[in-house]
């Protein structure tokens, strides 16, 4: 009887966004697919097409990206009019993994998604990357036909109950933030609301989010696991938790991703969404962030509202990482050509900075710092990081370390003469030379808690986007 109830609710709620919102609007098309290759070649095969549940939630006055984001680009091209109906910037996991030294041994598949507003008629999905010197380039094309008979129009269990967070419009008029939660039990689902409620709070006492907060509507869902917890493979712990979250991606400890899109995709159809957060149940360090795919954070982290914030610039606005002295799987960048992410430059022509509108005047570019300074106790800090996971000490010995980083990290700032001012400071996306970031100081820096001008600026673009005509 429970559960006859459960069902009825659920779809007396889904059909109230159908309605209540977006009465007309079009269905969402999703077109799966697989990534396969290595770091010289990549091949792309379809898998299928689906109809999600629920009709499309973007901005109608907003199909086209012209944000110039993303490592990948793909445009719903219609057949008879070769007119572009839509378009999005992205990036991928095979587009971090392809950059890993595994990748130059052994291939790889991935199964990757496109969502789009499901068009009327044959059109033409076109796939492009970025090449050497950062322009996008056709690398595969297929087309789709809504009346194809193959056409996935199915609706597949429902996950769980969808919470409303926060609502604030039609999803087509809003922002649309979607949390899923990972590694919960059903006897911990009052939990997983708590956690997300929590979380939810931190991101909107954080600007431009604070300021922005009304363009948002913010769901929660979360799909039952059979144990607490998700996958650490470095400590011996394999789950099978509903979507497949797991700490050491790419053998980095601390980086937690899913590698299951299609169980990502099954449970996120349920809720009107265009970013998606999976909180973990789990207290270790952790988390990710991929640009227009989703982010993660370890929700029992004593450092979760800082991971929380920084992995969701990352998925949200596409923002560089500006540490360089933290181990990561990435090797270093065989030429230099100026990055896509709008906090980073390669400064090849100073002149020409991509953020030079913001440029305190008399700020020298580049622009000095106590760089070496920050480098010696940084490197320090990863050392004894390293060795006491190594010794298995317990999590808040770490973070008790981790804080004495932050407070000598906050007395070195408070000294630099460009402190609060924007210029170009050495030292970003993994790397001491070549490349520079905005300021000296920022939440993807560092573990401050708020963002530089240009990120907040970067956000705000991604927030327009979908909220603005």
């Amino acid at each position: 009887m429970i559960k006859k109830l459960f069902v009825v609710l659920t779809s007396l709620f889904l059909l109230s966004i159908r309605t209540a919102d977006t009465f007309a609007a079009q269905a969402t098309m999703r077109l799966d697919y697989y990534h396969t290759g290595n770091a010289s070649r990549e091949l792309f095969a379809l898998d299928r097409v689906v109809v999600e549940p629920l009709p499309w939630p973007g901005n109608p006055q907003r199909p086209i990206d012209d944000t110039n984001l993303g490592k990948y680009f793909f445009e719903v091209i219609d057949r008879n009019t070769n007119r572009v109906l839509y378009s999005r910037g992205f990036a991928s996991i095979y587009g971090e993994w392809e950059t890993i030294d595994e990748a130059k041994r052994t291939n790889r598949t991935f199964h990757e998604s496109l969502r789009f507003p499901t068009p009327q008629a044959q059109a033409q999905i076109l796939l492009k990357k970025r090449d050497a010197d950062n322009l996008f380039r056709e690398v595969w094309s297929v087309l789709v036909d809504p009346k194809d008979i193959f056409v996935d129009n199915s609706t597949p269990p429902s996950p769980g109950p969808l919470i409303e967070i926060e609502r604030n419009g039609d999803p087509a008029s809003k922002v649309d933030f979607l949390i899923l939660g990972d590694g919960y039990t059903a006897t911990e689902f009052k939990k997983f609301e708590k956690d997300a409620r929590r979380l939810a709070e931190t991101l909107f006492r954080t600007s431009p989010f604070k300021e922005r907060r009304k363009d948002f509507n913010v769901w929660a869902l979360c799909p039952p696991a059979a144990e607490s917890g998700i996958s650490r493979p470095s400590a011996g712990v394999h789950r099978q938790s509903p979507l497949g979250a797991s700490y050491d991606a790419f053998g980095t400890d601390r980086y937690v991703l899913t590698f299951d899109n299609q169980a990502l995709r099954r449970a996120s159809s349920f809720a009107p969404y265009e970013f998606v957060e999976i909180l973990v149940n789990e207290k270790t360090y952790g988390g990710g962030g991929i640009f227009g795919l989703f982010s993660t954070v370890a929700a029992d982290s004593a450092w979760s509202p800082y991971i929380f914030v920084h992995e969701f610039g990352h998925h949200f606005a596409g923002l560089a990482d500006e540490y360089y002295t933290s181990p990561v799987a990435y090797g270093p960048a065989l030429e230099r050509v100026e990055p896509w992410e709008p906090n980073a430059t390669a400064l090849l022509a100073p002149a020409e900075l991509k953020w030079k509108d913001l440029v305190t005047p008399d700020t020298p570019i580049p622009t000095p710092w106590q760089k070496e300074a920050f480098e010696n106790f940084s490197r320090e800090y990863q050392r004894k990081r390293s060795q006491m996971r190594k010794e298995g000490r317990p999590e808040e010995e770490l973070d008790a370390l981790a804080r004495e980083v932050e407070e000598q990290e906050k007395q070195l700032f408070a000294t630099e003469k460009y402190v609060g001012k924007v210029g170009a400071f050495e030292g970003a996306i993994y790397e001491a030379k070549g490349y520079f970031r905005p300021q000296v100081n920022c939440i993807m820096f560092t573990r401050i808690q708020s963002f530089c001008a240009i990120c907040r600026r970067a956000i705000e673009r991604i927030i327009d986007l979908y909220s603005r005509p």
